[in-house]
């Protein structure tokens, strides 16, 4: 029997494949934008005394499950209790312990994993999960590098009933991995590390820069529509006005609170989007230079490479593009 598309919840979606979503909201479009993606899940269960060192360059979130953990970022040293979450969204080399500071550190291997805490020879034994993430780096590090070393969430704090399901939704795929499981443990990794940059955005102390600024009751709407309007020039009085602010306010306070003039944040976001669209599609470059604003594709292959120290082909080549439908 044929159905009317309409009864489906998912039609397909025809027309330009450069063509913008535009239900996106800025923060929702970065995020895109960076390729954010939940990775790898493990549950570790050393013997205690242990001090394991995790190496930099790796994104990435531990959840207290059982025990107090010692979590060490340079200078600085958090004790994450039951149910407690610590997300590592820069990278940062860190030290994870319990019992004597005396132990050296070593590296996790495959014999601190477990699957069941049937397993273990002491089911009280400090415990922990670790999710990594992947991000397309050259993106993703000038966005990031705003947040602090740790972003540490409380578990029953206020606005944090959603981490204590989280974890045992987690717990339950490692222990029983059904059909799904690698998917599954992806989106709730997803949903982890945009709870904590809500609840770190929320925090008086946020240094500037784009995350602030995308949940700013004045300024989120503006960058929505910077974000979902790429190929527009922009001039600063008609942002000021969807702010509802004089250019001269506006500019001032887009510049304190994003770290970049208006004009140098569209340019980026520009390229950015360009970059997205090198890896997903195999539009011509041109045709992609058009797309976001760009009437000189000359011009754009210029900023393009000062933005990301190589030019859009070689960028493209990095990859493996979709073929264009």
């Amino acid at each position: 029997m044929t159905e009317d598309p309409v009864y489906f919840a998912d039609q397909p979606i025809a027309g330009d494949p450069l063509a913008r979503d535009t239900t996106l909201d800025a923060l929702s479009d970065i995020l895109h934008t960076v390729r954010l993606r939940g990775d790898r899940l493990i549950r570790c269960a050393p013997p205690a005394p242990f001090s394991i060192g995790l190496p930099g360059g790796i994104r990435l979130l531990h959840i207290a499950e059982r025990g107090d953990l010692e979590l060490r970022v340079g200078d600085r040293s958090y004790t994450l209790r039951d149910g407690d979450m610590a997300l590592l969204a820069r990278g940062d080399p860190h030290v994870i312990s319990v019992g004597t500071p005396s132990v050296p550190a070593r590296g996790l291997t495959a014999a601190d994993s477990v699957r069941r805490v049937t397993e273990l020879a002491d089911p009280a034994a400090p415990r922990w999960v670790t999710g990594t993430f992947g991000v397309e780096e050259a993106i993703a590090d000038p966005l990031l590098s705003v947040l602090p070393p740790v972003v540490l969430i409380r578990a029953g704090g206020d606005d944090r009933d959603w981490l204590t399901p989280s974890l045992h939704l987690l717990v339950v795929e490692i222990t029983d991995a059904r059909p799904g499981a690698a998917v599954m443990i992806s989106r709730i990794l997803d949903l982890l590390f945009i709870h904590a940059l809500r609840a770190w955005s929320a925090d008086d102390t946020t240094a500037p820069g784009w995350l602030t600024a995308a949940l700013d009751p004045a300024l989120g709407p503006v960058l929505t529509r910077i974000h979902n309007n790429p190929d527009r020039a922009w001039p600063i009085a008609e942002l000021a006005a969807e702010a509802a602010m004089s250019r001269s306010t506006f500019t001032d306070r887009f510049t304190r609170l994003l770290g970049q003039s208006p004009g140098a944040y569209v340019t980026d976001r520009r390229l950015e989007h360009a970059a997205r669209l090198l890896g997903s599609t195999a539009e011509p470059v041109g045709r992609i230079a058009g797309a976001v604003g760009y009437h000189s594709e000359a011009a754009f292959n210029r900023a393009f490479h000062r933005r990301f120290g190589m030019p859009p082909l070689r960028w493209r080549k990095r990859g493996h593009p979709k073929t264009a439908p």
